[in-house]
């Protein structure tokens, strides 16, 4: 396998010839600058009247607007560690429910579907924390034109991966083409300094595989461990570059510790000696805490047997996928941010996690779903004969603690701006709105009282 030498041809847009190039850039019709999408009007929210309790947000709105209140929110803006949006893919078409009820219409394309969540790209942006990151997952048909768009607002630096996810069993088709079973995730970060916990797969889960990989054992410790090298590709003239136990490094490559450190590691035994005299280093089972996750993903399919729980909104995602990138990309107390909610998968599994979260979908089923599962949970995929109800539950991790915000009425006091100067209002206007809501439900048992 040939390996490319770190360190040259960094700068992408410069020729051979030193030529500065202009970045790489999509022009379509229609395309506005940064600066007015900047300047979108924020919406203007109030509090439910039902559901209206805590510091979590979910907004039935369309997501632009949102965006751009929470742009002008000293509380959020800038402070986003984690934003994952699963938008509409392009299709051409419209998505029901399980039940056959209307979730959304998915009917913008080409030009207008890349300026439509190109705006809202550019509000993320500009929420989202320093260390914050983006992972925007789509399909084949639009992935590869958004890898530019995302360079243009990220810059090139803020390019990560671009991680392929099997979705599906194998199909088969009858047209003539491959079995498509793959869609993908576009990950892109504000800075270079952003969150990381890295993935892995844990060796318990993969006693076989640990096995064949530390295949091993130290004859006086019993240490399972594998072997690699103690070379890295690049010429150095340092140290590294060097004589070490009477060698040189092979051609082309460099020593990957200082012969100090080297003869340190040979001492403690952690330099293994092949009887040709090819020195490599011993890496120990109990010191790896798995495999580092790839850009492959195989493990996160969606719903793909009767027993896995749906809310059964169109589109849903394994729950999966969510666990693993807001524990790689957020911790504890941080906001995660998902302005295509659908059924809630984000919001449900950052509160599980322990983060703070705000949600965005303009449907009206996406958020019946959403606070449905929130109460109640999901229930098997399966169309089970003679199954009660509450044998096919999934025992619920209720989440109370959120808001619920609607597009604001004439005749509402409240709105997102008052956030920043009055940070109690939302609480206030809850209390007052929970107590009239007692009242009602008070008198009501009175007038039951009295007619019977």
């Amino acid at each position: 396998m040939a390996t490319g030498i770190p360190g040259k041809f960094k700068n992408n847009n410069v020729t051979q010839r030193g030529t500065a190039l202009p970045p790489l850039r999509l022009e379509y019709p229609g395309k506005k600058p940064v600066t007015e999408i900047l300047e979108t009007p924020p919406g203007q929210y109030s509090p439910s009247n039902t559901s209206c309790g805590g510091t979590n947000r979910l907004y039935h709105a369309d997501n632009l607007g949102v965006l751009a209140a929470l742009a002008q929110d000293v509380t959020i803006a800038g402070k986003v560690r984690l934003v994952y949006i699963d938008p509409p893919f392009a299709t051409a078409s419209a998505f029901h429910s399980r039940e056959q009820n209307h979730a959304y219409d998915d009917h913008r394309v080409g030009a207008e579907f890349v300026e439509f969540l190109r705006e809202r790209l550019v509000l993320i942006h500009r929420l989202l924390a320093d260390d914050g990151s983006l992972y925007l997952h789509l399909d084949e048909r639009m992935a590869f034109h958004f890898r530019v768009i995302l360079d243009e607002i990220f810059g090139e630096q803020g390019y990560r991966n671009f991680i392929t996810r099997k979705k599906c069993n194998p199909k088969n088709y009858t047209r003539k083409t491959y079995g498509n079973v793959a869609d993908y995730i576009l990950f892109y970060t504000k800075s270079n300094d952003y969150m990381w916990n890295r993935p892995v797969d844990k060796w318990c889960d993969l006693q076989a595989k640990a096995s064949k990989e530390y295949q091993y054992i130290d004859k006086k410790t019993g240490r399972r461990y594998m072997k690699v090298p103690i070379h890295a590709p690049g010429i150095r003239n340092g140290a590294t570059g060097g004589i070490w136990h009477g060698m040189m490094p092979p051609p082309g490559k460099h020593w990957q510790y200082l012969p100090s450190k080297l003869d340190e590691m040979d001492a403690r035994g952690d330099i293994y000696w092949s009887p040709t005299g090819n020195p490599r280093r011993k890496i120990y089972l109990e010191d790896s805490a798995g495999i580092p996750v790839q850009d492959i993903w195989m493990d996160m399919r969606d719903a793909h047997n009767q027993n896995i729980h749906i809310t059964g909104y169109p589109t849903e995602k394994n729950p999966d996928i969510l666990t693993r990138i807001i524990k790689a990309s957020s911790n504890p107390g941080d906001i995660v941010l998902d302005c295509f909610s659908g059924s809630g998968t984000t919001l449900i599994t950052a509160a599980q996690l322990n983060r703070r979260w705000i949600g965005v979908d303009c449907s009206e089923e996406a958020i019946k779903t959403t606070l449905h599962r929130f109460e109640h949970g999901s229930a098997r995929m399966g169309d089970f004969v003679n199954n009660h109800p509450q044998e096919t539950l999934l025992p619920s991790f209720k989440v109370s603690d959120f808001t619920l915000f609607t597009k604001k009425n004439k005749s509402d006091s409240y709105t997102v701006a008052d956030a920043n100067t009055n940070k109690t209002t939302t609480a206030s206007l809850c209390r007052e709105r929970k107590a009239l809501r007692f009242q009602q439900q008070a008198k009501k048992k009175r007038q039951v009282y009295v007619h019977s």
